[in-house]
């Protein structure tokens, strides 16, 4: 992470998490997601406003030394912004390092290793990276969410002034959503149903692990208990690593991590 940090602490923080994202799409998928849900509804989300990449990073600049006072860092781990907000995610971790698993928590959401779906690969994979991850950002919990994740060729990785995220699905996942005009943002709008009951919320998730397991198994077609895995709120086990699959149980994660940084007894 290369900064060095006065470690201090800071106990009494406030029900806040920080939702820390260049994308926007993401960031109000996992904000209504939150506001939503009958268990997390009460807590003050702070995402990004900007509409753009370079606005949206100045905001996450801006408030970096603020984080202390949250119990929660939502954090977009993806590698195609990665580079552009890592000097932000290395103070933010600098400042609340001493407090992590404790009485802040930080939780990932990001993509899979380079050439993840390359021919012969095993889900194993993602054990360095994710003991990577965990190492550079102490996390209580990552989720993968396939939806950012993007080969190499479907994306461009220069990150200049002109870069956009890709506003298409990945191609792995285009084939089940034929409609004309379809973008990662309709897919997410559909799926989180923000207007609608729970019983259309709960389909609409079942419905949504189920695209995501039969793609996910295609690919890896021996390994069933890693895919089991990845639909129990424990997540599938990777070597001594756990992975998640966003947005399965993630509101359930976040209120649990919540309830357990207000609980921890003060020093």
């Amino acid at each position: 992470m290369g900064e060095e940090f006065d470690v201090l602490s800071y106990q009494q923080r406030e029900p806040r998490i920080h939702i820390l994202t260049l994308d926007r799409v993401l960031g109000w998928d996992i904000y209504d997601r939150l506001h939503n849900d009958s268990k997390t509804r009460f807590y003050e989300l702070v995402v990004p406003k900007q509409a753009d990449w370079q606005h949206r990073l100045e905001e996450i600049e801006a408030i970096v030394d603020r984080t202390v006072y949250a119990r929660m860092l939502i954090m977009d781990v993806r590698r195609a912004t990665l580079h552009k907000i890592q000097q932000a995610y290395n103070k933010i971790v600098g400042y609340n390092r001493k407090d992590l698993n404790r009485f802040c928590f930080t939780v990932l959401v990001g993509d899979g290793p380079l050439n993840l779906f390359g021919a012969g690969k095993s889900p194993d994979v993602f054990v360095p990276y994710l003991a990577n991850l965990r190492r550079d950002y102490n996390a209580a919990i990552f989720f993968f969410d396939p939806f950012i994740h993007y080969e190499p060729e479907e994306t461009d990785s220069s990150m200049d002034e002109d870069f956009m995220l890709p506003s298409k699905p990945p191609q792995r996942l285009a084939s089940y959503f034929p409609e004309a005009g379809v973008t990662v943002d309709s897919v997410r709008r559909f799926f989180r149903a923000a207007e609608q009951n729970e019983a259309v919320k709960k389909q609409r998730l079942k419905t949504l692990a189920a695209l995501y397991l039969k793609r996910i198994g295609e690919q890896f077609p021996e390994h069933k208990d890693f895919l089991r895995g990845l639909l129990s709120k424990n997540g599938a086990q990777l070597g001594s690593e756990k992975m998640n699959l966003y947005p399965v149980f993630f509101e359930e994660w976040v209120h649990e991590l919540m309830q357990k940084a207000a609980n921890q007894p003060k020093e």
